[in-house]
């Protein structure tokens, strides 16, 4: 499996708009941020976590040519508003697209994309194919490719990660339980949120994202969901043990 950074971002960007902060002025571009999305390209399926509002932006700057399925994290609209720029593989692919996603995450795309469901359909629109996540405590089967649901609370939203093989994705979180624990327990890469140092109402920490991953025990595991507050790449990443990295936007990794 090939794990591509689309987007490793928080919810406004990095630079945030208006913001002269060291961070969002660094000329590093580790420190460019577009909103958190990951590509995952197994054997030959090409599959998508989150289209964010820079979906379009990624898929061109990431070079994705063929997308097989589209998978829901949760319902913000860091994570959903991009899902119009699917018609390009509508388009290309001459298919709908599988997209997948707990009952209320696809409830809510119905809702604010409404022009996609209704009944007589304006030429052009987005094509997709819902497939609901019904439970969390077993693995579902998404075009052939097990993918285990890891559930987490985003403050008080319950949302989900994934871990697929090794691989485990768990993005926009404060709080997991004993059971996503022992999911985490041994994978070969962990991707995990850590927005700043200071506490915050739905988002893990950057020390309560360390804890999290020492219990855990992943061979490497790289850190996401990042803001301008948490500090520039360079010296974040100094702080680190080596198997902790901060994940940055094109950043690939085999697992």
């Amino acid at each position: 499996m090939t794990v591509t950074f689309l987007g490793t971002g928080t919810s406004s960007g990095v630079p945030m708009i208006g913001c002269t902060c060291e961070v969002c002025c660094s000329l590093d571009h580790r420190d460019q941020r577009l909103r958190v999305s990951v590509h995952l390209a197994i054997g030959d399926q090409s599959i998508v976590i989150d289209s964010g509002p820079d979906f379009r932006q990624q898929m061109l700057r990431a070079r994705v040519t063929h997308l097989d399925a589209l998978l829901f994290t949760h319902e913000h609209k860091d994570h959903t508003a991009g899902l119009d720029d699917i018609r390009a593989f509508n388009f290309r692919q001459q298919t709908d697209m599988p997209v997948f996603g707990e009952p209320r995450v696809l409830r809510q795309l119905q809702q604010e994309f409404a022009y996609i469901f209704a009944e007589h359909k304006y030429p052009g629109v987005p094509r997709v194919r819902l497939h609901p996540i019904e439970r969390d405590d077993e693995p579902f089967d998404m075009l052939g490719i097990s993918v285990q649901p890891l559930r987490a609370l985003h403050h008080k939203l319950p949302v989900l990660g994934f871990r697929i093989g090794g691989f485990c994705y768990l993005t926009d979180a404060n709080h997991i339980g004993p059971e996503t624990r022992a999911h985490l327990r041994d994978a070969d890469v962990i991707v995990l949120n850590a927005l700043r140092r200071e506490q915050h109402i739905s988002h893990f920490t950057l020390a309560q994202a360390i804890e999290i991953l020492e219990e855990a025990k992943p061979r490497r595991a790289y850190l996401t969901h990042i803001s301008h507050q948490l500090g520039r790449h360079l010296d974040v990443e100094a702080e680190l043990p080596p198997w902790i990295r901060l994940a940055y936007d094109g950043l690939k990794v085999e697992v």
